[in-house]
């Protein structure tokens, strides 16, 4: 009997094991009839003693061999079952393994009987307190964490427990570089993610420091950024961003320090005089937690998500705008194919996914143009001149609210190396920007931007109209605009008799300004709500735009994929503005239509995770003799694929992810692009 089989319709895994354990483990296994029923059973290594091999039980045994064989913890050392009174009542810990001098004390405690980290923590917390033990292990088999009791109410995170040959503060002051940070990267080797880590910081410390948890966890954000960026760059570098045996004092002391530099590198996201107001316990806490978490990789994928969690947290939704999907913006990027010569706006930029994806895309033709291979640290190496030239230079970005802003310039000063267009203005007012860009609070900030983006005005008096190559964005569907002054400035406005509307919905509004930016041959990749397409009131925004643009695609979105902040179904409108050179106008052309099988998310907006299985499926059926097939065993099969930064991949059929997953709609669209010779396709 195989232990994948044991643990099939259990909450457990077996990723934190060995092949070699788990073998180990399985090849101990009989099987025994009691009252006339079969069932699975091991040696217990502590126990002596045979044992019912439960899913809870397997995890068990094997973490005793890690304990035994990673950690050099003697058998003799640990306990099962350990009796912790609670007053009257007594509850069984799983594993102790108690001190080496004082052997009644407890000196490491283990749970694994609750499968989820929630759950599992405080009960591992509750028998801390009871016995003293100073620290704490929970796992599932799949997950994975370590933990320092400071007092009754702060368990820190360590990254890892001491060997039986060492001591707690060992492990507290080894430092480390870059490259010990990927190796032990908490988002791979724990399998969390840097939203799961927020939760559990909130649940600890920060619901009752009485701050504002937006800005203290976008503050250590900002700060352990410049800290990888600076080790990313000098490889030898010991990361600063990391409590080393630092007294509580001493560690706020040093983190305010580096935030006050990286205010200083990437202005205008934070005030001068900005400080961070978590208690040097709060913040220790804190610290624990994100310090072993590696920030950048090859999208900033991780960081991006945890942004988007806080801003909604800090009801974004209220205003009807919801960030993209980074795989559907990446499907809009593969479709559109940015280059590094042209110009680039999102209109409603959220946290800047559509520009920073669209960076990426452009770095990445420089960098092969260039013959530079892509590295694991993609996003914080040194450059080429021309990939900062181009972030400066070419992309802009426009959003109406500050939180928003903020984050966005965060990753554009990243990438832009100090520098962005990332501006704070409503975009649908634009007779009103002159408020803002007169006032100098705002031009602070916001100058060097607006000075690049009025380059790019067609006439130098007005804001109206703009000469982009790219536009890509989600408007915000919520909410219709009810201001005369506004309707009155767009032809969407009107009804088909020409009279003036007395409201009109938002996102109609931003079809027609976002036509505005939009040089002639010029192409827009804009999320609408499903209706606009469909509804026979809408007739007049299909004409408006048939009339300016050729349609080039519409792509159906998945019912999940805004889930859960949003149930209404979208799709992807992909345009190029007609044009004698680009886009010669035509009465009649064909139109790329698609729809999203894969729902990439469940019903409760959880994202949907590739399997290996979904691989060996996809590999079967593309190999050419039927003989052959690709191999996978029933515990393989369940795991997760991981890309190659070891994180997991959504199951969606908008693209191949680095050749990892069948290719989909986007690379549809571009063998359908280059059979229409539309004039961005072909080049790279």
């Amino acid at each position: 009997m195989t232990l994948a089989e044991i643990l099939k319709d259990s909450k457990y895994k077996l990723t934190q094991f060995s092949e070699t354990q788990i073998k180990a483990l399985e090849e101990s296994i009989c099987i025994e009839e009691k009252r006339g029923k079969k069932a699975p059973y091991v040696n217990c290594l502590v126990r002596r003693k045979a044992i019912k091999l439960t899913p809870e039980e397997a995890v068990r045994q094997l973490y005793l061999m890690v304990l035994n064989q990673n950690y050099n913890y003697p058998f003799d050392r640990m306990e099962i079952e350990y009796s912790v009174s609670f007053g009257r009542e007594k509850k069984r810990a799983d594993i102790v393994i108690f001190d080496k001098r004082d052997v009644q004390a407890v000196y490491i405690m283990v749970e694994l009987k609750k499968p989820k980290l929630k759950d599992g923590k405080e009960q591992l917390k509750s028998y801390c307190n009871a016995t003293g033990a100073p620290m704490g292990v929970w796992s599932n088999g799949d997950s994975i964490s370590y933990y320092n009791r400071k007092d009754p109410n702060y368990f820190e995170d360590i990254p890892d427990i001491p060997k039986a040959n060492e001591k707690l503060s060992d492990i507290l002051t080894e430092r480390w570089t870059i490259d010990d940070l990927i190796a032990k990267d908490k988002l791979v080797t724990e399998k969390k993610s840097l939203k799961d880590l927020i939760l559990e910081m909130e649940d600890e410390v920060l619901a009752n420091a009485g701050v504002d948890v937006f800005e203290e966890v976008f503050k250590l954000i900002f700060t352990k950024l410049f800290d990888e960026l600076q080790s990313g760059r000098n490889r030898s570098r010991f990361l600063e961003f990391r409590n080393y045996g630092d007294t509580e004092t001493e560690l706020k002391e040093k983190i305010q320090d580096i935030f006050d530099k990286a205010k200083t590198k990437w202005e205008g996201v934070f005030t001068p005089e900005s400080r961070i107001m978590l208690t040097p316990s709060h913040l220790s806490v804190c610290v624990s937690s994100l310090q072993d978490v590696k920030l950048f990789n090859s999208n900033l994928d991780v960081v991006d998500e945890a942004f988007e969690f806080l801003i909604n947290k800090s009801s974004k939704g209220n205003k009807g705008q919801y960030f993209t999907p980074r795989y559907v913006i990446d499907m809009c990027v593969k479709m559109l194919n940015p280059q590094a010569h042209e110009t680039i706006i999102d209109t409603a930029a959220g946290s800047c996914g559509f520009p920073v994806h669209a960076i990426f895309h452009v770095w990445e033709q420089i960098l092969k143009d260039k013959g530079i291979p892509k590295s694991h640290l993609f996003t914080s190496e040194e450059k080429p001149q021309e990939c900062a030239d181009y972030v400066q230079e070419k992309v802009f970005a426009i959003d109406f609210d500050e939180k928003s802003v903020r984050v966005a310039r965060t990753l554009n000063l990243i990438a832009g190396d100090g520098q962005t267009n990332v501006l704070h203005l409503n975009t649908l007012d634009w007779e009103r920007w002159n408020e803002k860009t007169d006032d100098e609070d705002w031009q602070d900030t916001y100058f060097d931007g607006w000075r690049k983006l009025k380059k790019l005005r067609k006439d130098k008096k007005s804001n109206r109209d703009f000469n982009f190559d790219v536009l890509m964005a989600n408007p915000p569907f919520a909410g219709d605009i009810k201001e005369s002054r506004i309707l009155a400035k767009y032809e969407l406005g009107k009804k088909p008799n020409g009279k003036y509307q007395t409201k009109v919905g938002r996102d109609i509004l931003f079809i027609e300004r976002n036509l505005d930016f939009l040089k002639p041959g010029g192409r827009m990749a804009v999320v609408l709500p499903q209706g606009r397409f469909n509804n026979s009131s809408d007739k007049n925004i299909r004409e408006f735009i048939a009339e300016k643009c050729r349609i080039l695609a519409v792509v159906g979105l998945h019912g999940n994929v805004f889930k859960p902040h949003t149930g209404t179904k979208t799709s992807v409108l992909l345009v190029q503005k007609w044009d004698d050179k680009l886009c010669p106008k035509q009465e009649d052309y064909p139109i790329f239509f698609a729809t999203m099988q894969q729902p990439s998310k469940d019903n409760s907006g959880e994202k949907i995770f590739v399997k290996q299985k979904d691989v060996a499926q996809f590999k079967n059926n593309q190999l050419a003799e039927p003989v052959q097939h690709y191999e996978t065993t029933p515990q393989e099969n369940n795991e997760y694929l991981l890309d190659t930064h070891g994180h997991l991949i959504v199951k969606h059929d908008l693209f191949n992810h680095d050749n990892l997953t069948q290719d989909g709609i986007a690379e549809a669209f571009t063998e359908f692009a280059k059979k229409e010779q539309l004039s961005f396709v072909g080049k790279h």
